[in-house]
């Protein structure tokens, strides 16, 4: 057991490395590149470089994996979001960097700021946010 955990935990790393490589890169809708990068492209590129195959799309993205509660999120774990109330889908994916002490840390794409590490505790994030997904 001690030993898969050990190796779940250097994948993780390693996923949250390779998305971290893009941080400041700018947004681009269905990017997946250093030219530009979308909220899903950006998780889908950092799983794919530990041979984890997801869906392209955050909306089914949401759909792997095995939901689980913000107190028990680790590095390595998606979070969704509705960000636009017109159409209540979950349209956007970040993920999970940190969590410190209930402060939980994710790495996405905005399309205004480009990728970013943002704070699950700014309002913004709280109020669109939809649910914890553990992938690996």
């Amino acid at each position: 057991m001690i030993q898969q955990n050990s190796t779940l935990k250097s994948k993780s790393a390693k996923i949250i490395a390779k998305a971290l490589e893009y941080k400041g890169v700018r947004y681009k809708f269905g990017g997946t590149t250093k030219k530009g990068m979308d909220c899903s492209g950006i998780v889908y590129v950092a799983y794919a470089s530990e041979k984890v195959n997801l869906p392209r799309v955050s909306r089914e993205m949401a759909k792997v994996g095995k939901q689980t509660t913000l107190r028990n999120v680790v590095k390595g774990d998606l979070l969704f979001f509705k960000t636009n109330r017109k159409y209540r889908k979950i349209n956007h994916v970040g993920l999970v960097v940190s969590h410190k002490k209930g402060s939980i840390r994710f790495v996405h794409a905005t399309s205004s700021r480009g990728v970013i590490v943002s704070s699950l505790s700014e309002k913004y994030w709280k109020n669109a946010f939809v649910k914890a997904v553990k992938v690996l």
